[in-house]
């Protein structure tokens, strides 16, 4: 996807009847793509810009880690988004995310990752892909207004095209390349994944806002009627059962426990005690 072969008409294409036709910007080199799109947000810019580049100089994950993005070789990405919904729900937005992710790898690659709550996304144990949402919200206001996100970027880092990795990360890192042995094209997977992101938050906005036809449709745990945690527990090893640590040197070992209902990781540690993780990586025992 560099320069000399964006086909930005042919992406268009592919986003015909999303929210994003029409709508990407490709850029050879950003700083971080999500701060492109928190400006473009506080300055008034609508929903569904995206901001696309083939590397990132200063890419960043959640809890202000550095993101590792090899020119050329990654999908750097950032969406703008202005969900109706509550600052409550906005965990349920990078669940959503690593949902339409799984979907398009599948989709392009015929490989399905696993998602480690909340934004990492694995093949074979290893780590390939990240999600980093930011929002802001208004405040609730008098005569009962309720305080409401303003906007949502959704950012996301995958690994495509790398063959290697920096020493310090070999173990812990992997790509589409490496786990699959193919080159696959970002300009599909970046396709595939904004049509996948724009069905989830239609279906995301459904299921919480009150009057839609699938407002709080929890019933059915298989199939397409499954509600975001029902979906998520279902595509991700890591919400039971696994054994796990929390947090660094002051944190707990345990087992995960499902999603609370605002799509929170619980997590039932050696004394007994269950925890909601509200923050801290999770990481296996």
């Amino acid at each position: 996807m560099s320069s000399e072969v964006w086909d930005a008409e042919a992406v268009s294409l592919g986003l015909r009847g999303t929210r994003f036709e029409g709508r990407v910007q490709h850029l050879v080199s950003a700083g971080s793509t999500n701060t492109l799109a928190i400006e473009a947000a506080q300055a008034g810019e609508p929903e569904g810009r995206v901001w696309v580049a083939d590397e990132q100089t200063a890419g960043r994950g959640r809890g202000g880690h550095a993101w590792h993005s090899a020119a050329g070789d990654g999908l750097y990405l950032s969406a703008l988004t202005r969900p109706r919904l509550g600052p409550v729900e906005a965990m349920w937005i990078s669940l959503a995310t690593g949902l339409a992710v799984q979907t398009a790898v599948y989709q392009v690659t015929g490989a399905r990752p696993d998602i480690r709550w909340p934004n990492d996304l694995l093949i074979e144990g290893k780590k390939f892909g990240g999600i980093l949402v930011e929002t802001s919200s208004s405040p609730a206001g008098t005569g009962g207004t309720v305080e409401m996100l303003r906007y949502a970027i959704i950012g996301v880092g995958l690994n495509v095209g790398h063959a290697e990795f920096p020493e310090d990360l070999r173990e812990t890192a992997t790509s589409l390349r490496l786990a699959t042995g193919t080159v696959w094209p970002r300009e599909s997977l970046l396709v595939a994944l904004l049509a996948a992101l724009d069905v989830e938050l239609d279906r995301l906005e459904a299921e919480l806002i009150p009057g839609s036809p699938s407002f709080g449709d929890h019933t059915d745990h298989t199939g397409e009627g499954a509600g975001l945690l029902e979906r998520f527990a279902a595509a991700s090893s890591w919400v039971r059962g696994k054994s796990v640590r929390v947090g660094g040197g002051d944190g707990y070992t345990g087992v995960t426990a499902g999603l609370d209902q605002r799509g929170f990781l619980r997590v039932l540690d050696d004394d007994g005690k269950t925890h909601t993780v509200l923050s801290g990586g999770v990481r296996p025992r």
